[in-house]
């Protein structure tokens, strides 16, 4: 009866467990171990185009030396898109990095 016990818990913890989407690595026989969740990736930090240095710039895709100098050059905007009304890059570019920076007002 304790063996059925076990096999009925092990059940029910496997249904939770893909009930919650937890992925439950199998184990060899005899081992024990405690199903684990995966830990959420960190967001990504936004880039504050109106502080950000040349070289922080610099890693934006398709921000070279002369788009990252624009860009400071520029400074401050209130808003991200500016980069483009502006003229400081074309729309093809800010389409790459625009889910990366933000422009923070000053306080």
């Amino acid at each position: 009866m304790s063996r059925l016990n076990r096999l009925l818990s092990f059940a029910c913890l496997g249904l939770l467990a893909s009930s919650l989407g937890v992925m439950v690595a199998r184990t060899p026989a005899g081992a024990r171990s405690a199903p684990r969740m995966a830990a959420p990736a960190p967001a990504a930090a936004l880039m504050d185009i109106n502080t950000a240095t040349l070289d922080q710039l610099k890693t934006l895709p398709g921000i070279g030396d002369a788009y990252a100098k624009r860009i400071i050059a520029g400074r401050p905007y209130s808003a991200k898109n500016q980069l483009v009304t502006k003229g400081i890059i074309p729309k093809a570019t800010y389409d790459k990095i625009a889910d990366k920076i933000i422009a923070k007002h000053a306080k």
